[in-house]
């Protein structure tokens, strides 16, 4: 199991959302490519990044910041926020982003999904769910839908996808605990490489994840708002997971 801090963008800011609010959002640096290069030294092997603007509405504001992190961070990067088309995919894969988080489309656009994987295979395509009381949502999860969340994942499995971001938007940006039984039921019932996401506090929340009685272990974890409130060593949680 791998841990994954995260780094979230808002106007060229890292900030963290409450509950993805973004009336309640707390900047934590103007300059993320500075906490990029500190996960890097310790000991951070893949930084969640997420274009925050474009996962609202697509726009590409951050542009300039997110190629900054790709230079000067020495580590491998999943990007997520906006990626909708096949454009905006092949234009930051030109820019050596390792892997592409899919989440909007992947629910509003599933033949995207399906041309993604035929350009950059499974391994590099991860697909962002996000729920709150059970039903996805989307557009930087300002945008309600009737999808309950075992049915997207259903349908994410029919077209090959093999790794997946799980995110229960009640917990996110809360330091509450992860909802350890929805990623039981989901490693329980479907064959995904599950990346968990949302409440983690402390150390004893990653403990608690790795030790999921389940037939299949978790694939990693993210985490952000622990790192930065102090709450969490980054360093520690991820020597722990190589005990």
């Amino acid at each position: 199991m791998i841990i994954i801090p995260a780094i979230d963008i808002l106007d060229n800011e890292a900030v963290r959302l409450y509950k993805g609010d973004y009336s309640q959002k707390t900047v934590y640096s103007s300059k993320p490519w500075e906490l990029a290069q500190g996960f890097n030294r310790s000991g951070a092997e893949l930084i969640h990044l997420v274009d925050l603007n474009g996962a609202r509405n697509a726009d590409s504001i951050n542009k300039d910041t997110i190629i900054r992190i790709r230079k000067e961070a020495n580590v491998k990067i999943q990007l997520g926020g906006g990626i909708r088309d096949m454009e905006k995919l092949k234009y930051y894969e030109s820019l050596g982003i390792d892997k592409f988080i899919v989440g909007t489309s992947a629910v509003m656009n599933p033949k995207f999904v399906d041309d993604a994987l035929a350009f950059i295979g499974t391994d590099r395509v991860i697909i962002s769910v996000d729920a709150l009381h059970g039903l996805v949502r989307v557009s930087g999860w300002e945008v309600k839908t009737e999808i309950r969340y075992e049915d997207l994942l259903t349908r994410l499995s029919s077209q090959g996808i093999t790794q997946i971001i799980f995110t229960d938007i009640s917990y996110d940006g809360t330091l509450s605990g992860p909802n350890l039984e929805s990623y039981k039921h989901i490693l329980d019932d479907f064959d995904f490489q599950l990346i968990a996401s949302g409440g983690i506090a402390c150390l004893k929340d990653i403990i608690d994840l790795s030790s999921i009685n389940s037939n299949r272990p978790l694939y990693g974890i993210i985490t952000g708002k622990a790192i930065y409130e102090g709450k969490l060593d980054l360093k520690e949680a991820i020597d722990n997971t190589k005990k």
